[in-house]
């Protein structure tokens, strides 16, 4: 029988809630959601893989039920997230990256490249062509971080927003479960939780800035890479997805009829394409040779 566990771990004075599935000496997946959600969006994913794979879904700093981060910055939740794997024994694994978790797990993979396995990226962008126009409000705060640019972001943070984001694709929204949104929007109302939203709405351009670094890791250090689209997102196009071949040209990329919240309606036909590709296509990833980038 499959049994998803609920835990909390201190890293290094940031509590960290994870949800913990599958034999520990199964190969190890990583699970990484993005905003605004948490750990949650991956509860009908865990019982599809974990009689295969030992997974660890952790709630990033600032979201879900883990704590604030140390600065609320993409650097420090990364920091905290690879400490955690660390503490949990998560030495070589395979990572599933979504939204905000594409910019966290790629920056674990080019400071320790060694230790990731596979990549599945999940509406996990890294490549400017994926950015749809949906970004231009916030790319207006890079430029400018005024008190009034940031006030306008703050409708991202709203009720009606988040039903937006699980619904604007889905051919019938009927499906989709309320329970998502409806935490999401829980946990958004967490104490900071909306200034530590702002925050890295902001800092979300030092992702962009980092896309050549990424993309140079692939080439460097070709991972298998899996891309499984919600093919009708409004913030990460398609063309981010097919934008992984051209880096990695054995990059498998699948699109479904669906919106940014892909396993919110596909989730059994998602772990399915998993399933196959860490089982067949996903080789062990050799020995680093790319430098840690300075600040990493």
């Amino acid at each position: 029988m499959s049994k998803t566990t609920y835990r909390s771990v201190d890293v290094d004075g940031v509590e960290i809630f994870y949800r913990e599935a599958g034999e520990p000496r199964a190969p190890k997946l990583l699970l990484l959601h993005g905003f605004p959600t948490s750990s949650h969006m991956f509860r009908d994913l865990l019982p599809l893989l974990d009689d295969r794979f030992h997974i660890a879904a952790p709630d990033l700093p600032g979201f879900g039920r883990s704590a604030n981060p140390r600065k609320n910055s993409f650097e420090s939740i990364a920091d905290t997230i690879e400490r955690f794997t660390e503490i949990v024994g998560f030495d070589r694994f395979a990572v599933y990256v979504f939204d905000y978790g594409a910019p966290t797990g790629f920056r674990l993979a080019i400071r320790r490249p060694e230790r990731i396995i596979a990549i599945i990226s999940q509406n996990g962008n890294a490549y400017v062509e994926g950015l749809s126009d949906g970004w231009n409000p916030i790319r207006n705060y890079w430029e400018n971080a005024s008190e009034a640019n940031r006030a306008a972001l703050r409708g991202m943070l709203t009720p009606e927003m988040t039903y937006w984001q699980y619904s604007h694709g889905v051919p019938d929204p009927s499906v989709i479960s309320p329970d998502g949104y409806t935490l999401d929007d829980h946990y958004l109302t967490r104490e900071g939780a909306a200034e530590v939203q702002l925050d890295l709405l902001g800092d979300y351009e030092s992702n962009v800035t980092l896309y050549p670094t990424f993309q140079a890791y692939f080439r460097e250090r070709q991972p298998p890479l899996l891309a499984v689209w919600g093919r009708n997102d409004p913030f990460f196009l398609p063309a981010g997805a097919e934008a992984y071949k051209r880096d990695l040209p054995k990059a498998d990329v699948r699109f479904f009829e669906t919106g940014h919240f892909a396993l919110e309606t596909h989730a059994a036909e998602i772990a399915g394409v998993i399933r196959t590709f860490l089982s067949t296509g996903a080789k062990a990833a050799p020995k680093a040779t790319m430098p840690m980038p300075a600040g990493a």
